[in-house]
């Protein structure tokens, strides 16, 4: 007797979802769940921090057997800012009188400044968000990030716009390629006023920054207007960058005078 075959339902059929014709719903699929889990969970509002994934901890660039350059190794004073920033900052949104841990620091869950900025996070007994990406090359799995709060991307356009969609602050800490992507997408979206709200975007690291990029040639040049350097704020100070931010988020932009 010939044996019966099981026929699959198309949302069923891994062959299909994983093929060319599938992609529209993976990437409807990238939207729909971390949607449902952000409301299931209450999250509706994050500070968002980028940064390098390189970046040692003050430990890890201390011990003897850490093989970063010195450079790299200097560097860990910024995963310690990072560190502090996010603690307080949460510390600040746990105290909320009328919604208390209403701001959830959220990364894209990987090690370095991402890692750093979960941890300042979870040692203030805060939950936090990690958007991981999925890399050939790179393990982008943190263990700071809150269990229910982790998510990992195939594309990198809706990790993007999930940090972008919640965020109400932005911190980019020294980065590289990603870091730079993240935040002139960003820039481009305030410039532009396709992004309505207002967010209090920081740039921590003069000296990293100032290397980086010089954005008064832009303008001397033309191709941006001198108030789009008001866009962000410059800081080496984890006070100044708390001030900042915790200003914003209590009264709003000062010219509007609207809470975000």
């Amino acid at each position: 007797m010939e044996s019966e075959k099981k026929i699959r339902k198309a949302y069923e059929n891994s062959d299909f979802l994983r093929s060319r014709e599938g992609r529209s719903l993976r990437i409807l699929s990238e939207f729909a769940e971390p949607q449902a889990r952000f409301e299931r969970l209450g999250l509706r509002d994050t500070i968002v921090m980028f940064g390098s994934a390189r970046v040692p901890s003050a430990e890890e660039a201390q011990s003897e057997s850490c093989d970063k350059s010195e450079d790299l190794k200097a560097m860990s004073r910024y995963y310690e800012a990072a560190r502090e920033l996010s603690r307080r900052l949460s510390e600040w949104s746990m105290g909320l009188e009328d919604d208390p841990g209403r701001y959830v620091i959220c990364t894209g869950g990987g090690p370095g400044i991402m890692e750093a900025a979960n941890r300042g996070a979870r040692e203030a007994g805060a939950r936090t968000a990690g958007l991981t990406i999925s890399l050939p090359r790179e393990e982008f799995e943190n263990h700071y990030v809150s269990e229910e709060l982790a998510f990992e991307f195939h594309y990198f356009f809706m990790r993007k716009f999930w940090f972008t969609y919640l965020a109400k602050a932005v911190i980019a800490m020294p980065g590289g390629f990603g870091t730079l992507d993240e935040l002139f997408e960003l820039l481009t979206l305030v410039q532009t006023n396709k992004m309505k709200k207002q967010i209090p975007i920081v740039l921590f690291g003069n000296e990293f920054w100032d290397e980086v990029f010089n954005l008064e040639t832009m303008v001397r040049h033309g191709t941006i207007n001198k108030e789009d350097l008001d866009l962000f704020y410059r800081t080496d100070s984890v006070d100044a960058a708390y001030d900042y931010i915790t200003d914003h988020l209590i009264n709003g932009p000062p010219e509007t005078g609207a809470v975000l």
